[in-house]
């Protein structure tokens, strides 16, 4: 047993004894399907604080010869699976975690581990691991002046024995933006473990975990033999990159805390059609008592900040669409999984994606900002922006058209709405409903404090634009219905005539019907609202 070959089980205990813990151990058994096989090279990438390194710690806690983990398993679901026994603490691992490694440490510190003439930052890593390689296999011959790859090989030509090897944050030197002669050894580093037809026979199982995919370039393309698992599609392992909405539901529970509050601030990744929520936020909301923003704590805005102020073509009109609820075509195939390698406004996207601060419907091809807690990021950082001025103003406009909307001042939010349009539109024309929806989700900002906001709900007869349902109490639910060079009034006869209202027959309080039509010539919006009590 040692620090990084064969650990012991310790931290994957600390997180079973935690206040929180949700059951993630099914992971084992889409793993285990993968060990001894061509599919055993695995990239598991997910934005921070969703679980990583836990998965990490499990993983090793159940492979490891270290340690006896069958008692830490025993209560959890992969005990009662039938791959469970055939792999527990049956094989080597080797776990490091790069963060550790180099990025903890001190800059003089790490001057002086990465060697001067050649900036190679593999002393580092082989010096650490092979230190304790050496006594646990004394019969093969391994030296100090050995790589880690060249161990593997000794050891596996004298013994036969395999390994596990779990990279806990793996792509921190891509984020970190080293020098190219460092990255360069890194990336060597890689290749000799994993792209190496002589040492494949000893790996049992490969397992990178970090923010991003794998990186694609020149020198990593070699690493093409990972199968990635990444927030744009994680396939059979999308239900363990977060809490599914079950969990959550259950964790809430037990808790007494406000499930579809929670819902509101922390939902709206959505991978393979399963629900994920940001793990770190309901962890949190769960111990301190309180729904409010956690994740977005865990990391600057200037995150944000940088990317969406890239001056590419579409991306400024973009953002507006997002922040305003809308949703936006993206190619995620095109980002090279780099911190310089930016060539449009997809890879900048992308990127986000990967980061947490968008979510992806991949069945859509499109990207959008999942919920509140990432949207009041998304708010913070274009304040600092002259770029987002005209959006600022109409944000902090919204809480006044909200008000006259419950008010029924027609004219008010008439005139908030051509505001909106201005600002949002690159002309004056709505080039499609989607367009038109974004237009008055993004006037209505502020209802999101009050609303859920709906687009395109089936009610009565047919689909109303935009609904807005309160989970405000003593606030009117509203019916939004949107015309194109028609009349404000016809609106409000659709919404009577196909029975929209019946799609909120179980909410008790009032309704405010809206009828709003935009005029192509005159380049004005009108308005007309009802009241209905009941």
């Amino acid at each position: 047993m040692g620090l990084y070959v064969n650990p012991n089980n310790i931290n994957f205990q600390e997180a079973l004894d935690s206040p929180i813990y949700v059951d993630k151990s099914m992971l084992i058994a889409e793993i285990n399907r993968l060990v001894r096989t061509t599919k055993k090279f695995v990239c598991v990438s997910r934005s921070r604080r969703f679980g990583k390194t836990m998965a990490g710690n499990m993983l090793s806690a159940y492979f490891s010869k270290g340690c006896d983990s069958r008692e830490l398993f025993a209560n959890l679901k992969i005990a009662k699976d039938p791959s469970f026994e055939k792999y527990l603490n049956k094989l080597n691992v080797i776990k490091l975690d790069v963060n550790a490694f180099y990025s903890n440490l001190s800059k003089k510190e790490q001057e002086e581990k990465v060697d001067r003439k050649t900036r190679d930052i593999t002393p580092i890593f082989n010096g650490a691991v092979v230190k304790e390689l050496i006594p646990a296999f004394p019969d093969c011959e391994i030296t100090e002046d050995d790589s880690i790859a060249d161990a593997l090989l000794k050891i596996y030509a004298k013994t036969g024995e395999q390994f596990v090897v779990i990279i806990d944050e793996y792509d921190v030197l891509v984020r970190e933006k080293v020098s190219a002669e460092v990255f360069k050894s890194y990336l060597a580093f890689l290749n000799a473990m994993f792209k190496n037809d002589n040492l494949a026979p000893a790996i049992a199982l490969a397992y990178l975990t970090g923010i991003l995919p794998v990186v694609r370039d020149k020198v990593q393309s070699k690493l093409n033999v990972f199968r990635e698992y990444t927030m744009a599609g994680a396939s059979r392992l999308s239900e363990f990159v977060g809490f599914t909405a079950e969990e959550v539901q259950a964790l809430c529970q037990e808790s007494g805390l406000d499930f579809e509050e929670c819902k509101r601030w922390y939902d709206g990744y959505n991978l393979n059609g399963i629900e994920i929520y940001s793990p770190n936020s309901i962890v949190e909301a769960i111990d301190n008592g309180e729904i409010c923003s956690y994740w977005t704590q865990t990391g600057s805005y200037e995150a944000l900040k940088n990317y969406i102020l890239m001056d590419f073509e579409g991306i400024l009109q973009d953002v507006k669409t997002m922040i305003g609820g809308g949703r936006v075509d993206v190619n995620v195939n095109s980002y090279l999984n780099t911190m310089t390698d930016f060539h449009n406004k997809d890879d900048v996207f992308t990127y986000l994606v990967h980061l947490g601060y968008l979510a992806y419907d991949r069945k859509e091809q499109q990207c959008y900002i999942p919920n509140r807690e990432v949207r009041d990021q998304w708010i913070l950082s274009v304040q600092q922006s002259p770029d987002y001025k005209g959006l600022m103003e109409l944000v902090n406009a919204s809480k006044e058209l909200v008000e006259s909307t419950i008010e029924c001042d027609a004219s008010a939010v008439a005139e908030a709405l051509n505001k909106s349009h201005e600002q949002i539109c690159n002309n004056l024309n709505y080039n499609n409903e989607g367009t038109f929806q974004s237009v008055i989700c993004l006037a209505y900002f502020y209802a999101n404090l009050k609303y859920t906001i709906v687009k395109e709900m089936p009610a009565g007869k047919g689909v109303a634009d935009v609904v807005m349902i309160p989970y405000v109490p003593n606030t009117p639910a509203l019916i939004i219905e949107l015309k194109r060079n028609a009349c404000e009034k016809t609106a409000l006869t659709q919404i009577h005539l196909k029975n929209y209202g019946n799609a909120l027959e179980k909410y008790s309080g009032d309704l405010l019907f809206v009828g709003v039509n935009y005029d192509e010539k005159t380049k004005e919006h009108r308005c007309v609202i009802e009241k209905f009590v009941k």
